[in-house]
């Protein structure tokens, strides 16, 4: 049994594809997998959400969206906006809890970045995961400034005691540029360890058989996959 926390360091950062790579290799696995959205924003009803793209890309089924805003704010603006209560991080925790009672792995995605609002109070998805005591995989881009979002990003977790349980680059380009190649050194040494995966620009709009073949090869060994970040590297 054990609980996942996927958080970006940014928007487009490819961390809904990542929780279906890592769901896809648990059910690959033949393990038990569940995977919770607390808050979705953005989408309207009968729209769909983040979890329809992670069934559709996974074969997971067992999911959980907790509660869903129109407007694509923080949940505590968009439940603000939609005259809504927010989302109860306990009440998320206890279902999460209830979840891995007879699931080998649950995974939690957050909404938006570390920090971002649930509530009123300021409750985070940093939050959360203290609650659950478990670890967080944070979900990072490359160019731009997604060197110093990571490194907010991580000196945050840092600061709250969380357990980081590696980082992903979630959307690899299919022609990095200097700034991209250059980011992976600079990241592994924010995390101050090698890159946990780094998963091909385009991955989300495989399915099937192919997602999960595109996972495996992105993921590394902690998330049930093959990358090998030596590798990675001396492909740069």
């Amino acid at each position: 049994m054990s609980v996942l926390v996927v958080t970006g360091t940014d928007l487009g950062v490819g961390k809904t594809v990542v929780v279906a790579a890592v769901a896809a290799l648990a059910r690959e696995r033949g393990a038990a997998v569940a995977v919770v959205k607390p808050a979705q924003t953005g989408v309207g009803p009968g729209e769909a959400g983040d979890l329809d793209h992670v069934i559709r890309l996974s074969g997971v089924t067992t999911t959980f969206e907790l509660s869903r805003f129109p407007d694509p704010l923080s949940p505590a603006a968009a439940a603000r906006a939609a005259g809504l209560p927010p989302v109860s991080l306990a009440g998320a925790a206890l279902t999460v809890r209830e979840l891995a009672e007879s699931n080998r792995l649950v995974v939690v995605e957050g909404t938006g970045g570390l920090l971002v609002r649930f509530d009123e109070d300021g409750a985070t998805i940093a939050d959360l995961a203290r609650l659950l005591d478990a670890q967080v995989l944070v979900v990072a881009g490359v160019g731009g400034g997604a060197v110093n979002h990571a490194a907010l990003t991580l000196e945050a977790l840092a600061h709250r005691g969380l357990d980081l349980a590696g980082l992903v680059i979630g959307r690899w380009p299919y022609e990095p540029g200097v700034a991209e190649r250059s980011d992976v050194a600079d990241l592994e040494m924010l995390a101050a360890r090698p890159l946990a995966g780094a998963l091909p620009e385009g991955a989300g709009s495989l399915g099937g058989e192919a997602f999960t073949r595109v996972a495996r090869h992105g993921l590394g060994a902690t998330l049930g996959g093959t990358f090998d970040p030596s590798e990675f590297r001396a492909s740069l």
